[in-house]
């Protein structure tokens, strides 16, 4: 019953911007902290950012602090990730995640849901 669908991805320049949305369903959404994960081809799957369940805290990987905004609106069930000033290496997967505890949220062995992902292809 629990679902969350990425959307949003798509093929970008260097430099421009892209807005991803997770919509979950099945769960009581303020309830979960939502994370964004990545990942890259030949990679493992990486951190990006998070949210806390009321939206007042966030935190980012250093490889996007200052470009990549989370953000969250609990009346529409739906978290956000939006993504300015692309560069090469940010194209990935991403995949949103939820995450009941709360505690280890850079961790993403600690999210008890997880999303199928959204391709964002930034070309050079």
């Amino acid at each position: 019953q629990v679902q969350l669908v990425e959307s949003g991805g798509g093929l970008v320049q260097a430099g421009g911007s892209l807005r991803l949305s997770c919509a979950a369903s099945g769960l009581t959404f303020s309830r979960y902290t939502i994370g964004w994960f990545r990942q890259a081809p030949g990679k493992e799957r990486a951190f990006v950012a998070v949210i806390s369940r009321s939206g007042d805290s966030t935190n980012y990987a250093d490889s996007v602090k200052g470009r990549f905004t989370i953000s969250r609106d609990n009346a529409k069930n739906t978290a956000y990730l939006q993504m300015n000033s692309l560069k090469p290496e940010d194209t990935a997967v991403y995949y949103c995640a939820a995450d009941v505890l709360g505690r280890r949220v850079l961790d993403k062995g600690e999210y008890d849901y997880w999303g199928q992902g959204t391709q964002v292809t930034v070309s050079s």
